[in-house]
Parts: C-alpha cells; sequence; structure tokens
C-alpha cells in the first residue's frame, strides 16, 4: 500500500469514528411516502429534525424518528466523552432505497383480477457533526 492510499484509508477511518450510522431493513412502507419525510430533515439539526418528526402527521414519521434516536444513541456510544447538549450534530445523509415487494391479487370484474404490489424500503441514517456554513455575500461593484 502506498503513503496516498495509507493515509487515504486513515483518513476515512478517522471520519467513521466520528459518525454515527442506523438503518432500518424492509419497513413496510413505501419507498415514495418515506422519501417525502426524510426530504424534509435531511442535513437539520437533530433537535429540529426530531421537533419535525414528532409532530408530522404521516405515518412515515414514527418509524423514522425511532430511527433517528437509534442513531443519537449509536453517536453517544461512539463519543463517550462528548454529549449531545454540547455538540451540534446533525443528519447528515439519509437514504431511503426500496426494498422487496409482497405481490397480491385483487379480484376484479367479470373473473379477471389485478396485481397489488405491496411495497416496503431500506432506511440509512448518518449523523455528524454540524459544520457551520459561512454564507458568501456577493458585493455589488459600482461601476462609473
Amino acid at each position: 500500500m502506498g503513503a496516498r492510499k495509507r493515509e487515504r484509508a486513515e483518513k476515512l477511518k478517522a471520519e467513521k469514528k466520528v459518525t454515527a450510522i442506523a438503518s432500518l431493513k424492509n419497513c413496510p412502507t413505501s419507498p415514495r411516502k418515506m422519501r417525502l419525510v426524510a426530504d424534509i430533515i435531511r442535513g437539520v439539526e437533530i433537535n429540529k429534525a426530531l421537533a419535525i418528526l414528532k409532530f408530522s402527521k404521516q405515518d412515515a414519521a414514527i418509524t423514522l424518528h425511532t430511527l433517528l434516536k437509534s442513531t443519537i444513541a449509536n453517536w453517544e456510544a461512539k463519543n463517550p466523552n462528548e454529549t449531545i447538549e454540547t455538540t451540534p450534530l446533525c443528519v447528515k445523509t439519509i437514504m431511503v432505497d426500496s426494498a422487496r415487494q409482497l405481490k397480491r391479487i385483487q379480484p376484479a370484474p367479470q373473473g379477471r383480477a389485478h396485481r397489488i404490489r405491496k411495497r416496503s424500503n431500506h432506511i440509512t441514517i448518518i449523523v455528524d457533526k454540524l459544520v457551520p456554513t459561512i454564507k458568501s455575500t456577493k458585493t455589488k461593484e459600482v461601476s462609473e
């Protein structure tokens, strides 16, 4: 292994020690419905994301709320010297992928049958420290 490759591997290993991951497999909700809720909390600070999910009317929010609390617990286990109150955390990445479909048959008129696809999904949440972004202010140049 070369020096650059080793340094890159050590850098990735150090990043993995700081971030926390939690995933849920085969959640019986369609991926489209889950993505609607996931898009709301992507990139949001942890406490704000928990509040959004707690007061959301969608059924998928309950599942995401539980998974986000699990991710926070994983972060606390990886970082025993730090607390959530002092460290600003955010939802760095949230991925909703489709899982297997259960195919069912529903009777239809005139002896026909319609296929029903009961969809499910896989969810992965990655929590990391909140990096403060500096908003660049563009100054207008006045030409005379």
